[in-house]
């Protein structure tokens, strides 16, 4: 029996003898090795890209809403708007009843132009906020001030803008105590926001800040507000269920009626996106083994082809005293290196792949050490299973009959 670095010797040889016929038997596996570490790099980037953006509320704050936060269900969303508005009237009550809240504030939204000179921004999201969402909600204030409770009262013409806004309309200037104009009104911009970034195309700093109190006089009273609370861990179940009460005696819900409001927090939108992304991964991965598989496929018919080629080799080694084990080892250790070889490339070309999504476009890309392990034992294992069909044929030859061929 010959030892193993005999047989790694004897492989080595092979491969080298045929460049040509292993560099394209290892192609059809480094296509798919690169093809799943790719797919895994984005979904992974896109579950911690989501983690740190979309679901940016924090673990101890939750959100109350007309329609839901975290939904697939578009008719969801069309029934909830018939549903009764959510109120400056109920954030005071959640906040004077909820005694397990922290904190109690409110937003509301909607879509507007800026305007400041001879400039004008489209599509700014116009956020109207209680003077204390500085301190529940995740932005944060780079430059400048948060109005205060005083203004919000007086309905000051006050607000804070995002980064778009900074570049749209005061590119090389300092946009404290400027002035933006919304509609009719003119406010005095007395902050600038933390940059946020875009995600997955799609800005987040293109948004103003103003009182809620100003918002509802610009806006229209009756608009639906979002009721935003902060409660530390040990009471944070305890806060959403008497939020939840409380909203459901004054919206005169009894028995088994149905809430007429949404309950969100990052858990929520998270288990959404870990559903829908769950679905994609499952189908790209499935799609990516495929590729695997022909990829081994060709390996197992390139390996049958060589055995064939290469009858008389064997027929002279197990002339000079080979083992049938010896030959099973030999090309099994042939299709496991090629596959071996074909997964490090792989492997390289789908890092080098989720590398450039993440430095030239602006959608995410996370490459971990794991996956360089997965790879590697995946096309290992691609190489034993079909590298076994044809080691068996090869090692089942009679000598005879291979020394006789041509």
């Amino acid at each position: 029996m010959l030892l193993v670095s005999d047989n790694l010797a004897q492989c080595l040889s092979a491969l080298r003898a045929h460049k040509l016929r292993a560099s394209l038997t290892v192609l059809g596996l480094t296509m798919g090795v690169a093809t799943l570490i790719t797919v895994m790099t984005i979904v992974q980037g896109a579950n911690l890209y989501v983690e740190h953006k979309i679901a940016n509320l924090g673990t101890d704050v939750f959100q109350i809403a007309r329609t839901p936060f975290a939904v697939t269900d578009f008719n969801v969303i069309i029934k909830a708007l018939k549903f009764r508005k959510i109120e400056v009237e109920d954030m005071t009550a959640v906040a004077d009843a909820c005694t397990a809240c922290d904190e109690v504030g409110a937003t509301a939204t909607a879509t507007v132009k800026a305007r400041s000179g001879d400039k004008e921004v489209q599509d700014v999201s116009l956020y109207g906020q209680t003077a204390n969402m500085a301190d529940i909600d995740s932005k944060t204030v780079e430059f400048g001030r948060f109005f205060t409770p005083s203004e919000a009262a007086k309905r000051t013409n006050v607000c804070l803008i995002g980064d778009t806004i900074v570049h749209e309309l005061f590119l090389g200037l300092d946009p404290l105590g400027r002035s933006v104009r919304i509609g009719n009104d003119e406010f005095l911009v007395i902050g600038v926001m933390e940059k946020i970034g875009s995600v997955f195309g799609q800005d987040q700093d293109n948004f103003v800040i103003v009182p809620l109190s100003v918002f509802l006089r610009t806006q229209g009273i009756h608009s639906s507000i979002t009721i935003n609370a902060k409660a530390s861990a040990p009471n944070f179940e305890q806060a959403q269920d008497q939020a939840h009460l409380i909203l459901r005696s004054r919206h005169h819900l009894i028995g088994n009626m149905d809430d007429d409001f949404f309950i969100g927090t990052k858990e929520s939108y998270m288990a959404l996106w870990r559903s829908i992304s769950g679905a994609f991964f499952a189908v790209f991965i499935m799609v990516s083994a495929i590729t695997v598989m022909i990829g081994g496929i060709v390996i197992m018919n390139v390996m049958l082809v060589s055995v064939t080629l290469r009858r008389r080799e064997i027929g002279v080694r197990r002339a000079m005293g080979a083992t049938q084990q010896d030959i099973l080892r030999q090309f099994m250790l042939e299709s496991v290196m090629q596959c071996i070889g074909g997964g490090l490339v792989g492997v390289g070309v789908g890092f080098l792949v989720a590398f450039g999504l993440r430095t030239y476009t602006p959608f995410p890309a996370s490459a971990q050490t794991w996956m360089v392990v997965f790879g590697l034992v995946f096309s290992s294992a691609v190489g034993l299973f079909f590298g076994i069909y044809p080691a068996l044929t090869a090692s089942r030859l009679d000598p005879v009959v291979a020394l006789r061929s041509d």
